[in-house]
Formats: C-alpha cells, structure tokens, sequence
C-alpha cells in the first residue's frame, strides 16, 4: 500500500479526565501537512499518538509504511555514540565482523541489503552540515541544534514512507534550518509536521487545523491558510454585526407590541366598564383578545430569542485569542543605568567577551549553534561561572531557559509561583496568573501536566512575578515551545516589559517584534552587528 495515515473514530483524555480528542478523524496521503493550533489543543499529543507512544482511548490510528519520528523534546544520553543513535551500530558491527571473516549468518541477516550504511550515514550527516561528526563520537559532545539534526539523520536512514517531526527547528541556527527547509521541499512521500515556524510551515501542500476540539483541512501552505481564515473572520465579524442589529430590532418591535398590547387592554377595560354590549359577548370578546395577544406576544418573543441565537451562532464563529498582559511597575529600569558588565570573560567554549548592558535597552544575542549563546546568559544569570573575569549583575535577574526546568512539576502552577514569591498572597497570585491567561481551576493545574506552551507561560509568569522582580529578563529560544499566536501574544507582553532584555533567538521574525535596540553576534567573541532582514 501506499504510505498515509488513517485515522478513525479518535478519542483521547488525560489521565485526570480532562479530554483532549474524541471522534477524531483524518486521513493523509503523499504530502506535506502542517498541523497548527493553539498550545494545548493537543497538536504534540496527536503525534504521539500517531507514533504510538499514546494509546487511544477509542478509534484507531493507523501507518502505513515505515515512520520516522522526530519528537520535540529529543533527549539524548551524553554517552551513546553517534551510530548508536543513527540506528545503525548493529549494522555497523555485524559489517566489522564480516570484514575480520566471521561467517556467523546472524551477521548476515543484521546487515540484509544494508552493506552501503557507513557511506549513507555519512551522506545523510553531511546533508545536515554534520560531516565533521565521527560515528563513534559521543553525542555529548554535539550541541543541542546538531543534537536534533542527529535525530533527524537517523529518521531519515530507516527511509521512511511517513515522516512526523514535532517542533523540529527548535535550537536550530540559520544555516541548519535552512537545510531542514531543503530536505522537508523535497520529501516525496508522507509528512505531518508541528513547527511554529512560519518559512517551514510555508512548504506545506495543505493546513490541519486544531480547534475547539475538531479538525479542519485547508488546501494550500500556511500564507494561504491566514488568508482564508482572515476572510471568514472578516464574514464572521458582519454577520456578528449583523445579527447584533436584528436583536436590536427585535427588542424594539417587542417592546413596541407590549405597548400595543396595553394599549387593547385599556380600550377592552373601558368598553367593560361602559357596558355597551350584552356581558356574554363582552366574555367572549375578551377571550378572543387574550389569545390574541398571547399569539402576538409571543410571536415577537419566538423572534427576539431566533436572533439571539443567530448572534451566539455568530459569536461562537470569530475567534478570541487571549493576550498575555505583563505591566509590572517594579520590572522598571532607569534609563542609562547600567544593569550588568562582563569585562575580559572567558566562556566555557572559549569565547571572549565584553559587554555593557543598560536600562531599559533590548539586545538580541545572535550567533551559531555552540557559539555560546546559551553560557554567556548563564553566566549572567549566575548559573555558570566565566572561565575567568568579571561577570557583574547590579539588579534582579532571572533566567527563562531553554529547557524550562525552572518549576517542580509535581506542583500546581500556584504553588510554584509560591516558592519565587513567598511573600505574596493566594488571591494575589492568582490575579496575577490571570494576566498570562491561567484563571480559576487552570492555575491549579500540575505543571507536569501542561504542554510546552502552557509550560511556557507558566515559567514566564513564575519568572515575572518573583520577589524581587526581575529588572534583567534573560531569554534563551523563547519561541521555541509557542504556536504562532502565542509567540505574537509574547512579542506584544515583552513590549510593555519595563527592564532590561537581552535575547538569543534564532528566529528573527520574533525578534523584530521587540524593539530591538541593539544586534550583537557571537562568534569567538561579541560584536556589533547590523539588524538582519525578518
């Protein structure tokens, strides 16, 4: 059979009840889709599913053809080897054996048509800018950009029909994106992608959308999706006008029939009282004038509650993407005052450097995977030491890290905010949460239990609400974890931040959302470096 996967009758929900598919169908040929939805729809859940590393509740997902999975949080033991990961070790040792003359047919049945691997392996590594990584290498040694593109490498070797990859330019540098984006153009058979990048999710043949707990397909890359649904929503919103001013109408002619009806009431009174006609048709007409108003009383009202149903239908149909709010005062950082200085540091991968960092500016950390984007803002959240000089913070500073391992998982997001804000009170807290959309029931969630984007903002909120506030906010990928409305919603909270900011990020279109004011590159040592196109 041609490779696709089938997906029938889905039904799935966490362990706490909480559902996140039920009846869900697809089916996907040969092609590129790109699966969206907002962070906790459950785009990583359905390729997990799709992966078999979830078992459905009810339905069926089925593969057909090998799959190849790339997940988001690809972790790798420091001390495999770089073959070991690749999927081709056994393969590797059966051919050495052969090679010294051991006969054994198991060898021979571990190798089958395989007898070309090292020289795939090695085409396929150099593919991915990895020539220079030894097969018997540590993978301890790579870092976390070369860590996904191993990942991907060794997908790619078992020549899949089905290719799923779940965030996969996260950590990436330019330049190993862009290798990414020629090997997703020329994939021939059966690719379901998550990315939140917008030039990747542009190579898509088609757009699966998750949204309020159902599917939709759009036929076309994601510029093309953004524009249909801009045209719906622009329907949307005026037929919500629309409807808005039929319940208006409706209201109106209501009231005025009331008026109408008190109007009869008091000419049926005054003919009652005046007696003019026998008492039995007087009965008579004053039954016939009741259902009659009744009829024409409720004729408006069935009208008014028809429109009302039209604007909630209308409603229910426009889109209401929260934002996150971040307007703490005490984050404020005068102008000019120099917040931190690193004098003639040495990094832990040798990088010199000096820097100056004033407040309130912005400054976006640019540089390759490994350059040490990731040691410089360590070393300035004091988590690492410079090799040698001075690394000297004069505010409060915190660090969003790449890994987000800031909160205890067994604890509600609540509580962790607790544990950087002991101070402040329960009511205090939550009100606070609410700004970055974690209200009622939700803030008592187990952080474990949320998914990267939720676990974004929580490490975010957790980080802006600390005591003392931080007045130097380190971001290392903030973007990383985030579906494109919220790394909008965070470009618009980081504009109302007040502090000093000082951002690594390799994706640019972000970065130019923020009022950068200053563009530095490292790479052995930081420099200056002009504003690059978004």
């Amino acid at each position: 059979m041609s490779p696709a996967i089938l997906i029938s009758d889905l039904t799935f929900s966490w362990p706490d009840g909480e559902p996140v598919f039920d009846g869900l169908d697809l089916v996907l040929g040969t092609g590129r889709t790109a699966l969206i939805g907002t962070n906790g729809s459950g785009k990583s859940t359905l390729l997990r599913l799709v992966a078999g590393a979830l078992t459905p509740a009810r339905g069926t997902v089925r593969v057909e053809g090998t799959l190849g999975y790339l997940p988001q949080d690809l972790t790798l033991d420091a001390g495999r080897p770089v073959d070991d990961v690749l999927g081709i070790a056994a393969t590797r040792r059966a051919l050495a054996a052969v090679e010294r003359g051991d006969a054994d047919p198991v060898h021979y049945t571990t190798i089958g048509d395989d007898w070309d691997v090292d020289d795939r392996a090695r085409e396929t590594l150099d593919r991915f800018g990895l020539g220079h990584v030894g097969l018997d290498r540590p993978v301890g040694a790579l870092s976390g950009g070369e860590a996904v593109l191993l990942g991907l490498a060794g997908q790619l070797l078992r020549r899949p029909g089905v290719l799923v990859l779940d965030e996969p330019t996260n950590n990436l540098d330019r330049a190993a994106r862009e290798r990414l984006y020629a090997t997703v153009a020329a994939w021939s058979g059966v690719l379901l992608l998550v990315s939140h990048d917008r030039e990747l999710l542009d190579l898509a043949d088609q757009v699966a959308e998750l949204h309020d707990g159902g599917l939709r397909l759009f036929g076309g890359s994601f510029s093309e999706y953004e524009h249909a649904l801009a045209v719906e929503q622009e329907a949307a919103q005026r037929a919500v006008r629309a409807a808005e001013s039929d319940v208006r109408r409706q209201k109106r002619e209501l009231a005025d029939a009331h008026v109408t009806l008190a109007r009869r009431v008091r000419f049926g009174q005054k003919k009652w009282d005046t007696k003019r006609e026998p008492k039995a048709i007087m009965n008579q007409r004053k039954r016939e004038a009741q259902v009659s108003a009744g009829k024409y009383r409720g004729l408006h009202e069935d009208r008014l509650a028809s429109a009302l149903d039209r604007l909630t239908s209308a409603e229910d149909a426009v889109r209401d993407d929260a934002t996150i709010r971040v307007d703490l005062p005490a984050t404020a950082v005068p102008a000019l005052r120099r917040v931190a200085v690193v004098r003639d540091a040495v990094l832990r991968n040798g990088a010199r450097i000096d820097l100056d960092v004033y407040g309130p500016e912005r400054i976006a950390l640019l540089g390759a995977n490994g350059s040490g984007k990731t040691t410089l803002l360590s070393a300035l959240a004091g988590r690492l030491p410079a090799e040698r000089g001075e690394v000297d913070v004069a505010v409060p500073v915190r660090l969003l890290p790449q890994r987000l391992d800031v909160l205890d998982d067994d604890l509600s997001i609540v509580a962790n905010v607790h544990r950087l804000a002991p101070e402040a009170g329960d009511n205090a807290i939550r009100a606070r949460l609410a700004r970055f959309l974690f209200r009622g029931a939700r803030a008592q969630r187990p952080v474990g239990s949320l998914s990267g984007g939720e676990r974004f903002r929580a490490t975010l909120a957790a980080l802006m609400l600390a005591e003392p506030a931080p007045q130097l906010l380190l971001l290392d990928e903030p973007t990383n974890n985030l579906d494109l409305a919220s790394t909008r919603q965070l470009g618009e909270a980081l504009a109302a931040y007040q502090g000093a900011l000082v951002v690594a990020s390799h994706d640019l279109g972000f970065l130019h959302t923020l009022g950068i004011t200053r563009w530095l590159r490292l790479d052995g040592a930081l420099s200056e470096s002009d504003p690059p196109a978004a």
